[in-house]
């Protein structure tokens, strides 16, 4: 998948005025085919877990066997954390992992996935970005669990898990059907079932069943079936997360450049509230059939003073930036808000970190700030056969080099090393881009970077 994606010409005039590089929101972790996403706030950053296209076929069908996580803090700049769950690997039953719902208790996180179309598993994490672990050595929910019958031709995946004020956990999942939707109780322990499944009806039902609760109101969330143009809608219900919903209206249209199965979540971080969904506008730039890999966006909504969703309105950068990114703390490489050519990959000093770096590659972070005093040097840890530049960059790829960081040969691509330089005073907050420079083929891997006072 080595330079999939270059942005330019065809979403500036496709999409209107625009920078001539394009921002995260949408798409959003730009190196990824990514999709299916659920969100899970957890300790000021949201976590998003994601269908993996990356697998995927360009034509014929899907090939998701694994979830990709990836989270922010101030919702522009965006950490690539990798394969958090393999089903085939991390399960003995399990060999798709489609669709994923993630929640927290306790401090164990535990992540629901359906298998295909045939039943829904758990796995279960001590870290929001796993490794997460089969605890049952089976299928939470099947066709034969009690209540799930009867249906018509009922695809059981796409499982959402919200917990009530009153600690009591729900499961809600099913597709294909107005009344396919389904949910159940969950026990404290969040991976048994707590009674039968009960059975929920939804209009133009399709899939991506999801709940959240705001003011006393419960919003439960869905894809609509092609029929209804395949938007995604929500009813509303002040009973209770099980009964007395009523159909309400639309939380957004078609997202632009998708024009097929569209699937989402809606979250709230610091008091804002965001749907993060999946389009097709990598694989449209990269001029690739668009069935079978998509590509996370997000934007942000509000609510009218009777509860009811103000329609999201997608947008290409609309998502204000909240709060800045401090570059005097180790910042991972797999952070970033735009990209062009890298690949992240498993870093063996610990997490992830950029590969496949060539020259002219580069990536671009939003508001960081360098308070109002400036830095005096960058450093990172480095590894390569071969060295290169890291050029610090004001803006884009092209604008203002504060210093320029020479990489030496460290002795293979996971031997780590440090190198630092001297960079110019430049005060507040700005976008940094650190392009990558030097000779034909791969330069260097690039694991983590900070500035220093």
């Amino acid at each position: 998948m080595k330079k999939r994606l270059t942005f330019g010409l065809l979403l500036f005039c496709v999409l209107g005025a625009m920078s001539s590089v394009v921002q995260a929101d949408y798409p959003v972790i730009s190196n990824r085919y990514l999709a299916d996403p659920t969100s899970l706030v957890y300790e000021g950053r949201v976590y998003v877990y994601c269908s993996n296209d990356d697998e995927s076929p360009l034509q014929g069908g899907y090939n998701i066997p694994n979830v990709v996580c990836i989270s922010t803090s101030d919702m522009k700049n965006w950490t690539d954390h990798g394969i958090v769950f393999d089903a085939a690997g991390d399960t003995s039953w399990a060999k798709k992992s489609w669709a994923p719902g993630a929640i927290e208790r306790n401090g164990k996180f535990f992540l629901y996935f359906g298998n295909g179309g045939g039943n829904i598993g758990v796995v279960v994490s001590d870290s929001p970005t796993g490794p997460f672990k089969d605890v049952l050595g089976k299928p939470l929910i099947e066709h034969s669990t009690p209540g799930v019958q009867p249906a018509k031709n009922m695809w059981l995946f796409d499982p959402g898990v919200f917990i009530d004020d009153d600690g009591q956990a729900y499961i809600y999942f099913g597709g294909n059907g107005d009344d396919n939707v389904r949910v159940a109780k969950l026990k404290r322990d969040m991976v048994t079932l707590d009674g039968d499944v009960i059975k929920m009806s939804a209009q133009n039902f399709f899939e991506a069943a999801w709940v959240f609760k705001r003011n006393g109101i419960y919003y439960f969330t869905y894809s609509a079936n092609p029929r209804a143009g395949m938007s995604f809608d929500y009813m509303t219900s002040t009973e209770g997360p099980i009964s007395g919903y009523t159909y309400t209206g639309k939380t957004s249209d078609q997202p632009p450049l998708n024009d097929n199965n569209h699937h989402a979540a809606h979250f709230e971080l610091n008091g804002k509230w965001y749907e993060v969904y999946h389009n097709r506008i990598v694989a449209n730039e990269a001029g690739i059939p668009t069935g079978f890999r998509r590509n996370i966006a997000i934007d942000s909504f509000d609510f009218d003073a009777e509860g009811k969703i103000i329609k999201v309105v997608p947008t290409l950068n609309g998502v204000v930036q909240d709060g800045f990114l401090d570059p005097f703390a180790r910042v991972e490489g797999e952070t970033f808000n735009a990209q062009k050519g890298i690949e992240t990959e498993i870093c063996k000093a610990g997490g992830m970190n950029l590969c496949d770096i060539q020259n002219g590659d580069w990536v671009k972070l939003r508001g960081v700030n360098l308070s109002d005093n400036g830095a005096k040097t960058f450093k990172a840890t480095v590894a390569s056969e071969k060295g290169g530049k890291i050029k610090i960059r004001v803006g884009g790829p092209e604008g203002l080099v504060l210093g320029t960081c020479d990489v030496v040969a460290t002795g293979g691509s996971q031997s780590w090393k440090e190198v630092r330089c001297p960079v110019r005073k430049v005060a507040g907050a700005i976008d940094v881009c650190l392009k990558f420079v030097g000779d034909e083929g791969d330069l260097f891997n690039l694991d983590w970077w900070q500035f220093t006072k």
